[in-house]
């Protein structure tokens, strides 16, 4: 009896060494295909080009299925010597001019099906201009644990150390690489140099983001008294400016973005860190079911940065299906932590009844197919944004890099005519923002135009410089369309934002550039904003136009630092609006005027102007 107990205890022991061995190889689930990029010449810390590597392991990887590339962790580099090219034309970020629109692509999967990337936590560092990864035509694809940085950022920084009327000493940032000839001062990085700087000022003191401008030191005599401190000789009488400030500048040109999606289904980033990207950020164009989980946009911590995107984090452009944003971050920005909108196209000409030839209205939008055979599609007013009529799509061509030519499904009637705009209603997506947190940003914080059901909720929202969330629709001037259908705003905090522009820049915005009036019309509908936490300054709290069903309930409205100078402005500006419930509130602040009503019939508007205090 112990002799067989003794053989069962070295069975079950030798069992379990066998399974804890198996479960720590590294061996492929049946019907996976593993291909290590470190099989194909990409060595970690080595600082050699990892370009040539990533496009064969690349290449091994097409036609298979459920493969996963594995990284190897530890940082590599990549050049664009090597590196995958291919023209790219992207909303948002295409310049209108005749500079070629080819890019270097750290990443780029075309045509893949299910495939994963592993990163493994490896960093990632570009060299260049390069976009760090680029999905197109791919479906089920997985990017997880993996950063990415520049190894010289396109964008400079400097901490002021000390200023006066006539001098100025800047201690440059160890990563912004620049030159001293003649007098002159000139920044430059790996195949590029600064001819003009697009200056935003950084303040530690009270962690906001303001426009400035660089233009007083270009103006005065420099010299370079130590190694990245430079002192001048001017006049900076008028700055707005002061010692410990960061001054964050780049060329304002965009030639590129952080990573792109495109006409692609079912993509997720986990675990990824962009900690910098060149031009516009995440970029996804005519995508569907995309979600982002633990996604982060700010610098590396031991870098000392201020900046981790040139432009906006994550930018959605005529995608469909659901998108999700869980648990991420952006974190010094020169421009939005989210955008999500169509593209209003304008006719500009009628063959026949059932042809119309349309047109993008952008300089940075263009190049790119924008409808497709079976699209519906609604004819948008310009100057109301009132749909007109709606058809459906038979065949659509890109004739050129800035004109489609649309064959409809049925004769138009003669009101359909060369000026009316186009949306797309067909690519337009739910979406769902959670979870987050979005910081140091000089402009907005979250912008939607979708029709589709929007919900964000639990989100932290830290001194956005404009509104920290912005409704909009135009076919004016970005032409990004459209209206809003059913939006939940709920349980987020709102954390001094709107110092930008205060008292004009209200927290939450919903102003369409509806131009004119069309009677009875309202461009957004049953928007529901409740238990949110305001910590307001210099900014009131909503300001509403052209909406049909709106709620305010059960908000938290409290004084932050600064709030004196909300005594002149009303903590609601609702403008042409109907069915609004405000109700249930608290407050500390002492607002003379709560409630400005205009263009409104009040026996829709149902409110208890005596807020309830905390």
């Amino acid at each position: 009896m112990i002799k067989r107990n003794r053989r069962h205890v070295i069975a079950l022991y030798l069992c379990s060494l066998v399974i804890n061995i198996c479960s720590n190889a590294s061996t492929a689930v049946p019907g996976e295909t593993v291909i290590h990029l470190a099989d194909y010449g990409a060595r970690s810390n080595s600082f050699e080009n990892a370009s040539p590597a990533v496009v064969k392991a690349l290449a091994a990887c097409a036609g298979k299925q459920a493969a996963i590339l594995q990284l190897p962790g530890g940082r590599i580099d990549l050049w664009p010597d090597g590196a995958f090219k291919r023209e790219l034309y992207i909303s948002n970020d295409t310049e209108s001019d005749s500079l070629s629109k080819v890019k270097n692509i750290g990443f780029l999967l075309d045509s893949l099906d299910g495939l994963t990337i592993e990163g493994n936590n490896t960093l990632v560092v570009l060299h260049g201009k390069m976009v760090s990864f680029a999905f197109i035509n791919s479906r089920d694809i997985t990017l997880r644990n993996i950063a990415f940085d520049y190894e010289r950022p396109t964008m400079s920084e400097v901490t002021v150390q000390s200023v006066n009327d006539s001098a100025a000493v800047l201690a440059v940032h160890p990563d912004s690489r620049y030159r001293v000839r003649d007098g002159q001062l000139t920044f430059y990085g790996e195949g590029w140099k600064t001819s003009r700087f697009h200056t935003i000022r950084f303040s530690p003191a009270t962690s906001t983001m303001r426009y400035s401008s660089f233009q007083p030191f270009l103006k005065a005599a420099v010299k370079e008294t130590a190694p990245f401190q430079l002192a001048f000789t001017g006049d900076f009488s008028k700055r707005d400016f002061t010692k410990g400030d960061v001054l964050t500048f780049r060329d304002p040109y965009r030639d590129n973005c952080g990573g792109f999606i495109w006409l692609s289904k079912n993509i997720r980033l986990e675990g990824v860190q962009m900690h910098y990207m060149h031009g516009l950020g995440i970029v996804s164009q005519f995508s569907e079911n995309i979600s982002f989980r633990r996604v982060s946009v700010k610098p590396r911590e031991a870098s000392g940065r201020i900046v981790a995107a040139f432009a906006d984090a994550f930018h959605f452009s005529g995608c469909k299906g659901a998108i999700l944003i869980d648990s991420c971050i952006a974190s010094g920005l020169h421009d939005d932590p989210v955008n999500v909108h169509g593209t209003h196209l304008k006719i500009t000409g009628k063959p026949d009844d059932t042809h119309i030839k349309l047109q993008f209205m952008h300089h940075q939008t263009y190049g790119f197919a924008a409808f497709f055979k079976g699209d519906s599609i609604a004819f948008i007013d310009p100057g109301t944004l009132q749909e007109t009529g709606y058809a459906r799509i038979r065949n659509a061509v890109l004739v050129n890099r800035k004109e489609m030519l649309v064959e409809l499904d049925r004769p138009m009637p003669g009101s359909i005519l060369p000026g009316l705009c186009v949306e797309n209603l067909t690519w337009t997506p739910s979406v769902e923002i959670r979870n987050s947190l979005f910081e140091r940003t000089n402009t907005r914080g979250v912008l939607i135009t979708t029709r589709r059901k929007v919900v964000i909720e639990h989100n932290i929202f830290r001194r956005t410089g404009m509104h920290a969330i912005l409704i909009a629709d135009d076919a004016a001037s970005w032409f990004e369309s459209g209206p809003v259908r059913d939006v939940t705003i709920r349980n987020n905090t709102f954390e001094s934002c709107g110092y930008n522009q205060a008292p004009g820049s209200y927290v939450i915005a919903i102003v369409p550039e509806n131009h004119q009036k069309a009677p009875g019309y309202y461009v957004h509908r049953n928007i529901s904003i409740t238990g949110n936490t305001f910590n307001v300054i210099g900014a009131p709290v909503l300001i509403a136009r052209s909406v049909a069903g709106l709620t305010f309930t059960s908000n938290q409205i409290k004084k932050g630092d600064g709030a004196g100078s909300l005594v002149k402005q009303p903590a609601f500006e609702l403008r042409d609006c109907k069915n609004l419930l405000i109700k249930n509130n608290t407050t500390d602040v002492s607002w003379p005027v709560r409630l400005h009503v205009t263009d409104t019939d009040l026996k829709t508007v149902r409110t208890d102007l005596n807020w309830a205090t905390p």
